[in-house]
């Protein structure tokens, strides 16, 4: 194939990213584990630092291990979803004997089946960027962060771990809801063994201006990163006001 016509397949992939026929074909040929960015063993650290330790919910679990990570550290209920119904199928099977790990077939855009202000903390590992890079990217991702913020409780956090630097993320984060925001980052993973000089802490937050400058001045252009973002809901901050972002 021509590198064109590869160009063409992966631009039409990314466009079904938002469909649920393309991750039931991903899964059907899909076996065993796969964890998107980073295990729950090297964010480990950061998510007990902000997560509670009962009535969680991951987005877009996949076949991840995630999920199992966090109940086997003493998380009580983490509820996962993911709009493919193989994928669902297969890890409720899986984790048929687990009290504290429910799976449900759900479409991150449309959480309807949660009462509103139900969780203390939502997951997001790579779903937020799984829509930006579909079609009507900004329509999908407006709808997806108005339900994260819907269905977690007030002082509740969205974790964010992603590959969007400040500049790219902070500007949509920040017109969605009125979220306080904190920035940590994680070095990519490149094997199992965690990197002997980090680029920066992880459980120390990277000080982060309205634009987010301050961390492409601190960290560099382009770092080998994974970015990490705590927004904790605040109901006080009415529409209209400016939205507070961290500069710890």
């Amino acid at each position: 194939m021509t590198m064109g016509g590869a160009t063409t397949t992966t631009t039409t992939q990314q466009q079904a990213y938002g469909e649920p026929w393309y991750w039931d074909n991903r899964y059907a040929n899909e076996s065993g584990a796969f964890d998107w960015y980073q295990k729950y063993q090297s964010l480990a650290p950061i998510i007990n630092l902000y997560v509670p330790r009962h009535r969680i919910l991951v987005v877009g679990c996949g076949n991840s291990a995630f999920s199992e990570g966090m109940g086997d550290d003493g998380y009580e209920e983490v509820v996962s979803i993911d709009i493919s119904s193989v994928v669902i199928q297969a890890m409720q099977e899986k984790h048929s004997n687990r009290q504290d790990l429910k799976y449900l077939e759900m479409d991150v855009r449309d959480m309807n089946a949660f009462q509103t202000a139900s969780f203390d903390a939502v997951i997001d590992k790579g779903t937020l960027d799984s829509l930006l890079c579909g079609s009507n990217s900004q329509q999908n991702a407006a709808q997806m962060l108005s339900e994260v913020w819907r269905v977690l409780k007030d002082k509740g956090v969205y974790i964010l771990v992603t590959y969007g630097a400040p500049l790219y993320r902070l500007r949509l984060l920040k017109e969605s809801s009125s979220w306080t925001i904190k920035l940590h980052v994680i070095d990519k993973l490149v094997s199992d063994d965690k990197s002997e000089h980090p680029i920066w802490e992880l459980t120390n937050p990277v000080p982060l201006n309205d634009d987010g400058s301050s961390a492409e001045a601190l960290l560099g252009n382009n770092p080998d990163v994974h970015f990490i973002y705590i927004c904790t809901k605040d109901n006080s901050s009415k529409p209209g006001l400016k939205r507070e972002v961290s500069v710890d």
